[in-house]
């Protein structure tokens, strides 16, 4: 049975009875205990020692005294909480410690009971503070961009370029390239990065929502208004909002989104209070935004506000050579955070792999990666385990001629199969099939119904799983 690792508390104090009395009161309450009688020694016993979890630190000493040490600890990264003990302690004092990182102030004589109470606090600041470092750490990993190509290259260098000032950004690319991906790589490495990043997919907020969404309501200013609502503007306010798919967004609300770029202005529906807030944003569309100025669905002077800096975001299809890298990243990945064992592909998979056109892009090869780890019971995977599109092996079943009555049937028949074997083409992207075969995507919805076709959780838009069932 694994035992839980006791916490380590390091006292620093000139005082050799002080640090008795506290290896006593430690120890016996299951602690880890160090010890050092000057600043010097103490900075010497956390190099030493590796995962020290609290400094109980004296600030009057000889020596380094401790206000000094304190700051020596805390500009080290992931460093230990600490706790200032002094005999002779001051307000002042106290709050100079506090500025710079300390825990608490304890005053000398010290009590049993508030030592144990303040560590056990600490310790579980200490434990939040490591797992929001953690949970940071598995956040980044999962968004990060991965590529060698020589277009993956110079778009990260324009990110890096782009990213500390202020100027919007519009990225243009098809779907599943990683234009999300490539929005929170800019957030991150702007001045913004410890303020807000919010997310708003234009496409799939309902048309008379999407006002409500952006900018917020008050209560009462529609049907179903039951409460005022910050919209997602004031929500990235000091941050970075994301416009993802602002090809879809109506012209209605392209107006009012204009304003916030130029005046830096919302104002909720309902309400006659205009706001001011301070968010850069950054948009991504999957459509030709000129076609659709030509069109007259697209404001021209919106596009030319939120083109101030394009970045493309490359298809698959157009870097194959990082296809064996992405496949890596997400076979080590997926194991790390599912607990499963390690996989790797041979090498006719990843040629066959490598070959496919990936029409759904990264997204559709990130989420038949993961099906292949959760269907294929082998630690390598060959070309035989692959989906025979991948393969390369197109075939469509027909039932025996002598079971079709009518041409009716058949034509069903093959209909259905068709549709099938483009959706699996397309990674059961249901936009991207609809454009394929050329019919609208309400059309499309239609005939999934019609034959039974179903799109459930872990196979359609986004995440492409195995052929769904016929009924």
């Amino acid at each position: 049975m694994k035992t839980e690792r006791k916490a380590k508390v390091l006292v620093v104090d000139d005082e050799e009875n002080i640090r008795k009395s506290l290896k006593m009161i430690l120890e016996y309450e299951g602690y880890a205990f160090l010890e050092a009688a000057d600043g010097e020694a103490g900075l010497h016993k956390l190099e030493e020692n590796v995962g020290v979890d609290i400094v109980l630190l004296d600030i009057r000493m000889s020596g380094m005294d401790g206000l000094e040490v304190l700051k020596e600890i805390k500009a080290k990264p992931a460093s230990p909480e600490v706790i200032m003990i002094s005999g002779q302690g001051t307000i002042s004092t106290a709050v100079e410690a506090t500025k710079l990182g300390a825990f608490e102030f304890l005053e000398k004589p010290l009590h049993r009971d508030r030592v144990l109470l303040s560590l056990r606090n600490a310790l579980q600041q200490n434990k939040l503070q490591r797992e929001n470092i953690d949970l940071k750490r598995k956040a980044e990993k999962r968004y990060e961009l991965i590529g060698n190509h020589p277009l993956m290259k110079k778009l990260w260098k324009d990110i890096q370029t782009a990213a500390p000032t202020n100027a919007t950004v519009l990225i243009f690319g098809e779907s599943g390239t990683g234009k999300e991906l490539i929005a929170r790589a800019i957030h991150a490495l702007s001045l913004r990065a410890r303020e807000n990043f919010v997310q708003v997919n234009c496409a799939a907020i309902p048309e008379d929502l999407i006002e409500s969404e952006l900018f917020g309501h008050e209560k009462g200013s529609f049907t179903g208004a039951t409460e005022r609502k910050m919209g997602k503007f004031e929500m990235a306010d000091g941050g970075t909002i994301f416009l993802d798919e602002i090809g879809d967004m109506s012209l209605r609300t392209q107006s009012k989104v204009l304003r916030v770029l130029e005046e830096g202005e919302v104002q909720k529906v309902g309400s006659n209070k205009i706001s001011k807030v301070d968010v850069r944003v950054i948009a991504a569309t999957n459509k030709d935004l000129r076609k659709e100025i030509e069109a007259k669905t697209f404001r021209d002077d919106l596009y030319f506000r939120l083109n101030v800096v394009p970045l493309y975001s490359p298809a698959l299809r157009e870097k194959k050579e990082d296809i064996p890298l992405l496949i890596e990243y997400f076979c080590r990945n997926f194991g790390e955070e599912n607990n499963f064992r390690a996989k790797s592909f041979a090498s006719d998979a990843l040629e066959a792999l490598s070959r496919y056109p990936w029409k759904g892009n990264v997204r559709e090869l990130r989420n038949v990666i993961e099906r292949l780890m959760i269907m294929t019971d082998k630690d390598v995977i060959g070309a035989r385990d692959l989906p025979e599109q991948i393969r390369g092996e197109h075939r469509v079943y027909l039932p025996d001629p002598a079971s079709i009555k009518t041409l009716k049937d058949f034509r069903d028949t093959a209909e259905k199969e068709f549709i099938l074997a483009k959706l699996g083409e397309s990674g059961w992207n249901i936009s991207l099939t609809a454009r394929e075969i050329d019919t609208p995507r309400s059309n499309l919805y239609k005939k999934l119904e019609q034959y039974g076709i179903k799109i459930t959780a872990g196979v359609g838009e986004a995440a492409a799983g195995g052929l769904p069932e016929d009924e």
